[in-house]
């Protein structure tokens, strides 16, 4: 772990969860709050209204520079390194990231781990909404859903986005209140 001052907060959970929807109900509740950052991540996908991400071709992903990158679902996922700076004055950084790469960070900053979920028929019903996958994807991923994810908190989202995403701001407010 580095010395940063600051607290990456890594947002994990199974597809479907509403990851993206609820860290957007967390940045709306903490808007004019200095300190908090929400970079998007750079995904070798083209532009959806389902997941907030900067789309990249291959050869732009590689130009990129990142704190973190990983592979899933073939495709290539990153979060920018200019992140770190934020990290170095203090501040709160909240990235929607694979459990695969939380070990790495882990090791490398200063980190706090929030499972973002939902029962399984939720996440089916809005896995099918989504129309990407067919079923038998579908059925793979909420099978994954059940690793555990190695989070210190978790949100369960099946109510509404604002409620899931004031706790989620609470929980980013006392990372912030404890410098971890």
């Amino acid at each position: 772990m580095t010395a940063m001052p600051g607290c990456l907060v890594l947002i994990v959970g199974p597809s479907g969860a509403g990851k993206d929807t609820v860290m957007r109900a967390a940045r709306d509740a903490l808007a004019g709050s200095p300190g908090f950052l929400f970079p998007r991540r750079i995904i070798t996908r083209p532009a959806d209204a389902t997941e907030d991400h900067l789309p990249a071709t291959p050869a732009e992903f590689a130009a990129h520079a990142f704190a973190l990158r990983w592979q899933a679902h073939g495709l290539s996922y990153g979060i920018p390194a200019t992140i770190v700076p934020a990290l170095g004055e203090g501040g709160v950084v909240v990235a929607n990231v694979s459990r695969a790469v939380v070990a790495e960070a882990r090791r490398r900053f200063r980190c706090h781990v929030v499972e973002i979920t939902a029962s399984a028929p939720v996440l089916a019903a809005r896995l099918a909404g989504r129309g990407r996958e067919a079923p038998a994807a579908i059925a793979a991923r909420l099978a994954r859903a059940a690793a555990a994810s190695g989070a210190d908190e978790t949100i369960v989202n099946e109510t509404t986005p604002e409620a899931a995403g004031a706790r989620l701001a609470a929980i980013l407010r006392r990372c912030a209140s404890r410098g971890a």
